[in-house]
């Protein structure tokens, strides 16, 4: 750990000789970062000598958190890692967890027991002992778990919801950011998990947090697991909603529980339903990888595949990934194309016969609409891609081997062209687009062309823009 800071410190150095000077922060945001820091890393507000000079240990412990959630490491507080700081989340610290003691934390034996002491007023109580079960049967449907409710004496884990400070010594804040927090396995509070009530809790609902959702994932917790960088996990520490009918525990986690408890080798495959595979976060080296989408947003780089997308800015040569839902919660959680229309600064996003268009953050009111209030024809049922020309102020829409070009001044869509027309050279379907310093770039599979000045230039690979 001593290296991992001194490497830490030494980088922050250079940065900040090279790194332009950050706005400055107001108190409330400085407090907020701090108790954020405290809870979660271990921040002491000491300063630490290294090679003669004297680092703030908020310096260090930003960094640890701006490299944990693979932001741009500066040890600084910018306003990307405030936003990161405000995002609703687990109340389990991200680092060393459990304390540096070395302990192997899990159950010694496969019949676990719960209890649940008191209910939140925000759903019935058959709502929240369904949420409750399904959220256990996610970690027994992977390992040779199983969990027994009991309704009375001490249970292997403890379930309750509280406000502020509830017993524990670590209280709740009030509504949102911290949702809750459990314990590793351990005599006594081992694997007991809390609520903060102060939260809106819902049983399905995307509105508030999904009860299923956030249990699953402290019960990771109370089983051993500490909290994944993987933004596709149940165990990112961020609250994202994801659709819970069709939920599968994503490969990492399944990984994760299964190298404590093993695999479950008991619940034999129905042939009549065949097993869903656990999400796989895309690796953004693969050379056969094929992207849902491209857009820029404000100058950065948006590369979109399944339900996350990598940020970049052309000037870097790092990636940020993160979970779609997570930057708009409103959008759906896969993409069929996306552009940036410069003329009312809108990021549009379509799936299927939909269309979603945002303002930073926040959903356009209106929005989603219809692909026909684009003026795309009722037939066209998706879009493969989507572009806008800045050179004509017209979006292109492609649908298998043609394209509609939409002039955003007038609203209106002109008739179908053959890609091939308007670019000569360009082989298979247009899958993904975007433009970039006077050059147009179209994605075919895993094949990237570039296209200026009326000509094809060259065929790239697929991560020429998103270096490994």
């Amino acid at each position: 750990m001593a290296f991992y800071q001194l490497c830490i410190m030494a980088g922050l150095v250079i940065a900040a000789l090279s790194s332009p000077i950050s706005p400055p922060i107001g108190k409330e945001e400085e407090d907020l970062a701090k108790n954020y820091l405290k809870k979660l890393y271990g921040m002491t507000e000491k300063r630490t000598e290294s090679s003669g000079r004297s680092v703030n240990d908020m310096t260090v412990k930003l960094a640890e958190m701006q490299e944990f959630f693979r932001l741009k490491v500066t040890g600084n507080l910018d306003t990307e890692t405030l936003d990161m700081m405000k995002k609703p989340r687990c109340g389990v610290p991200d680092v060393s967890a459990y304390v540096a003691t070395g302990a192997n934390y899990k159950w010694n034996t496969n019949l676990v027991t719960y209890r649940i002491l008191n209910y939140t007023p925000d759903m019935s109580q058959t709502e929240v002992d369904n949420s409750i079960e399904r959220a256990f049967q996610v970690w027994a449907d992977v390992t040779p778990l199983k969990f027994n409710r009991i309704y009375s004496g001490e249970a292997d884990i403890m379930i309750s919801f509280g406000v502020r400070e509830h017993g524990d010594f670590y209280p709740f804040d009030g509504p949102n950011n911290f949702l809750a927090h459990a314990f590793p396995p351990s005599p006594g509070i081992g694997g007991d998990t809390h609520f903060d009530d102060d939260e809106s809790f819902t049983f399905s609902s995307s509105s508030g947090y999904n009860l299923f959702l956030v249990a699953a994932h402290e019960f990771g917790h109370a089983l051993g697991l500490d909290h994944s960088r993987d933004p596709v996990a149940l165990m990112y520490p961020n609250y994202s909603f994801r659709d819970v009918e069709t939920f599968v525990l994503p490969q990492d986690d399944v990984s994760g529980i299964q190298s404590i408890y093993g695999p479950n080798t008991e619940k034999p495959d129905d042939p009549e339903k065949p097993k869903p595979t656990p999400p796989v976060t895309p690796n953004v080296c693969d050379p056969n990888l094929v992207l849902d989408a491209v857009t820029l947003l404000r100058g950065e780089i948006l590369f979109f595949k399944k339900g996350l997308f990598w940020r970049k800015s052309p000037f870097s040569t790092e990636s940020q990934q993160h979970l779609i839902k997570s930057f708009w919660p409103e959008a759906p959680e896969n993409i069929d194309a996306a552009y940036e229309s410069p003329s009312d600064d809108l990021v549009y996003i379509f799936k299927g016969q939909k269309v979603w268009a945002f303002s930073g953050y926040d959903l356009a009111k209106g929005y989603p609409k219809t692909l026909s209030s684009m003026g795309l024809p009722p037939k066209v049922k998706s879009i493969d891609a989507a572009v806008y020309d800045k050179e004509t102020g017209k979006t292109l829409f492609f649908v298998k081997n043609y394209y509609f070009s939409y002039d955003e001044a007038t609203k209106k869509t002109g008739v179908k062209k053959l890609v091939a027309d308007k670019f000569p050279g360009m082989t298979g379907t247009v899958t993904a687009a975007f433009q970039y310093s006077d050059f147009t770039y179209l994605y075919s599979g895993s094949s990237l062309f570039e296209f200026g000045y009326g000509r094809l230039f060259r065929v790239l690979n697929n991560n020429y823009f998103l270096p490994c």
